[in-house]
């Protein structure tokens, strides 16, 4: 229960605190490069994620990080849970944006940071929602900004990896970017399987060999 306090605590603690630099990042010079200016944002969110694995007392083992190639990339990834994104955001030293749900536009603060990570909001009783999705990936991409997609749709929970859309396939061969596959395991120890009560876990990240822009190019949506 104390576990489940501290990291809860400081999971929306921290959010007043960081108003400060969430001015200052929207005072960032407009003439930055995406590439420049995503890292000078990212390291604000690296800070409130490797602070929650740390209170959920966690091992995360990460190794493939020589696979992370420079310049705009779509990362797929399996989605256990809740602290996966914590997890890649804490562990990458690569930002990104990412997918989420509509209604977290209703929290202040948390909304803010993810405007400014370029994360893209679906509403999913909504297919023109959907489409639009789609074309906002694809222009993030295009202006230079990296992009975690979850091929599945939908948490695992740890009950083993269910079936990819083919959604990022089109995102990605439009956009004509590199995929980068993630595989991670353990996330959802920390809280799914728990009754979402906070239990330490042994999280694995390993970042696998990238397809290239040309390899992309060549493989259908279905191959991909």
């Amino acid at each position: 229960m104390i576990r489940s306090l501290r990291t809860y605590g400081y999971l929306f603690g921290y959010l007043p605190i960081s108003l400060p630099l969430l001015r200052k990042v929207r005072k960032l010079p407009e003439d930055l490069s995406p590439e420049a200016r995503d890292e000078q944002v990212d390291q604000y969110p690296r800070h409130w994620a490797k602070g929650i694995l740390k209170r959920t007392g966690s091992t995360i083992d990460v190794q493939g990080l020589e696979h992370l190639i420079d310049g705009p990339a779509m990362l797929i990834s399996n989605h256990e849970g809740n602290f996966d994104i914590p997890t890649l955001i804490a562990t990458l030293p690569k930002p990104f944006g990412f997918i989420s749900k509509v209604e977290v536009k209703k929290l202040p603060v948390i909304r803010d940071w993810m405007e400014e990570m370029n994360c893209i909001f679906l509403d999913r009783t909504d297919r023109r929602s959907a489409m639009q999705v789609l074309k906002d990936a694809e222009e993030s991409l295009r202006a230079g900004h990296s992009l975690v997609m979850f091929p599945e749709g939908t948490r695992s929970q740890g009950k083993g990896m269910g079936t990819f859309k083919s959604g990022f396939a089109k995102i990605a061969k439009d956009a004509e970017v590199a995929v980068i596959p993630i595989a991670l395991s353990g996330t959802s120890d920390i809280m799914e399987k728990n009754n979402n009560r906070i239990r330490p876990s042994d999280v694995k990240v390993r970042v696998l060999q990238p397809f290239t822009v040309e390899e992309v190019k060549q493989m259908t949506r279905k191959e991909l």
